[in-house]
């Protein structure tokens, strides 16, 4: 009987008789996506807070879309003087759209002299003259919690801005308006960075549909 030996990538050797595949080359990781912090990075810091949860420790799930989505409040130390609004963009850093961290929610032109955002603040109950800006829905949105898929745990970073100026109106219309818009006005900013994860006690998610025959 005929023998062939077939090697692999590293020169290691199969034993005879056994028959070796290709595989293909594991997909490399892509990198987190760039947050608005990191785009727009600023001179001064603020320090943000949260009652719900510690920097870097779990966001609980009731402020999650898996119970409720309540918004869990924030809190700021105000800009610099010269400040004249407030800008928060919320963005799972985790997944990478288009090279930018997912955006999850967004305000602009909070009023200077707002520096907290009360919990289970309600959609209509935003400061006087602010706007809810863009997130992966659309533009105009709420606080839309995290709903992190199974078997991970991603980072969703609350970022407040102090910027020199007001936005216009249509600068929530997009990721990229926003903060455009912003570019050159930013004097200040801060984030807190929570952890999200699928909350076990969620039913599971509906089966995909199924690929069309080749």
């Amino acid at each position: 009987m005929k023998y062939t030996t077939v090697f692999l990538a590293g020169g290691a050797a199969l034993m005879p008789g056994v028959v070796a595949y290709a595989q293909p080359a594991a997909e490399a990781p892509r990198p987190p996506g760039k947050t608005a912090v990191e785009l727009l990075p600023a001179p001064v810091k603020l320090t943000v807070t949260t009652p719900a949860f510690q920097n870097g420790a779990d966001i609980p799930y009731e402020n999650t879309q898996y119970r409720g989505n309540v918004f869990p409040g924030l809190k700021w130390t105000a800009g610099p003087r010269g400040t004249q609004s407030y800008a928060i963009i919320m963005q799972d850093s985790t997944y990478n759209r288009n090279g930018a961290a997912l955006v999850h929610w967004s305000m602009f032109n909070l009023p200077r002299s707002t520096t907290r955002l009360p919990a289970g603040m309600a959609p209509d109950a935003k400061p006087a003259g602010s706007s809810y800006g863009v997130n992966y829905k659309g533009p105009a949105q709420p606080y839309t919690g995290p709903r992190t898929p199974p078997g991970r745990r991603n980072n969703y970073h609350f970022a407040v801005f102090a910027l020199d100026t007001r936005l216009p109106d249509n600068a929530g219309e997009s990721y990229e308006t926003l903060t455009k818009a912003m570019e050159g006005h930013v004097l200040a900013s801060g984030e807190i960075v929570g952890i999200g994860q699928r909350d076990p006690a969620a039913p599971p998610d509906p089966p995909r549909p199924a690929r069309p025959a080749q």
